[in-house]
């Protein structure tokens, strides 16, 4: 007989107790190879920190601060800590933290703030994309992936054994894909038809990326309705793009909810979405019928979008979009859905 059960860093929860969920966050994590050089007219606001007086130039481009792309610092480990509390005292209950190798995740620190917050963190297992990763890193085989995520999954995670990881992601690629990012995509799709875990993707900003990805997963044995695609709410703007990626089966994702700028750094020719239109997204899939196959988070990833830094926290969703969400039609039924039992669902395992 089994029983089904979500991994947290802090041990086994039944998926009735997670509550509100995000999906696709960072606590603790490095994204300095992004940098971006910034303007030269606005280059000075860029340097020695955020403050009010840059903090709304960071927010327009917020890869030209060094000092933003460290989300590991003692400065944002403190803001990510208060950020959680806050999550909490609103109605938030648990984080699916998506940093995987070459990310540099903080496990340690993921579950301290889980004590301290007594909200649910859930690790991911697997790689990101193939340009952070070591020399020796990039000659592993496919069956070296999935080894690595087997036993993070099962035993341990390498560097903090007594902690398992609760899913494979995000596992990362970009456009075209990599060899060792193909690899890391089969992998997933053979280790979770193994043992039944979801799996999130982060594809690249192109629109065909999210369909190749589910291609080779689904090929390897995935269960495409463990998979999760992320940021869609940057790659498929198309609408008649993503009702047809919609159709595939997997959870579509939509977060990146509180990055509102003019010009998107990581792809100058993308216009990034704002709040109201990742909302219309949501509601194109709703009325179609597909409101068990959403989901919703921010992906905080800098120090800008922390409350202590000007940002919205990780908070935002439940106080300014829930709200507005339903304003636009969408019952509170859905609503739950959307934000309680699809994440639940997805995160679950079974267990002799």
């Amino acid at each position: 007989m089994s029983t089904r059960k979500v991994q947290t860093v802090r041990g086994d929860v039944t998926p009735q107790v997670l509550g509100r969920t995000l999906t696709h966050e960072h606590l603790c994590m490095k994204f300095t190879h992004f940098y971006r050089e910034p303007p030269r007219e606005i280059e000075n606001n860029f340097n020695e920190g955020i403050t009010c007086s840059k903090v709304g130039y960071i927010r327009q481009y917020p890869y030209s601060s060094k000092y933003n792309l460290l989300l590991n610092d003692d400065d944002a480990r403190d803001a990510v800590t208060s950020d959680v509390q806050l999550y909490k005292a609103l109605g938030g209950g648990t984080i699916v933290e998506n940093s995987t190798v070459g990310l540099e995740r903080d496990i340690e620190f993921y579950k301290k703030v889980s004590e301290t917050t007594d909200v649910h963190i859930v690790a991911g297992t697997g790689h990101y994309i193939a340009d952070v990763q070591a020399d020796n890193t990039l000659q592993s085989t496919k069956e070296d992936l999935y080894n690595h995520m087997l036993q993070e999954i099962t035993v341990g995670c390498v560097d903090y054994p007594t902690v398992r990881a609760g899913f494979m992601g995000e596992i990362a690629s970009v456009w075209p894909m990599r060899d060792f990012e193909r690899k890391a995509i089969s992998a997933a799709g053979e280790l979770q038809a193994q043992i039944g875990c979801g799996v999130s993707f982060h594809p690249h900003r192109d629109p065909a990326a999210p369909f190749e990805i589910l291609r080779l997963y689904a090929e390897a044995g995935g269960d495409v309705s463990k998979a999760v695609m992320s940021h869609l709410d940057r790659t498929l703007l198309d609408p008649t793009k993503l009702m047809e990626f919609s159709e595939l089966g997997s959870y579509c994702q939509f977060d990146l909810f509180g990055v509102e700028v003019s010009y998107y750094q990581l792809n100058v020719d993308t216009d990034m979405p704002s709040d109201s239109q990742r909302m219309g997204m949501v509601r194109q899939l709703v009325d179609e019928g597909k409101e068990d196959k959403i989901l919703l988070s921010h992906d905080i990833h800098t120090k800008h979008r922390l409350t202590k830094f000007g940002g919205h926290g990780y908070s935002h969703i439940i106080t300014n979009v829930l709200p507005r969400l339903k304003h636009k039609g969408v019952t509170q039924e859905v609503i739950d859905q959307i934000t309680i039992h699809n994440p639940g669902k997805w995160l679950t395992m079974a267990t002799a």
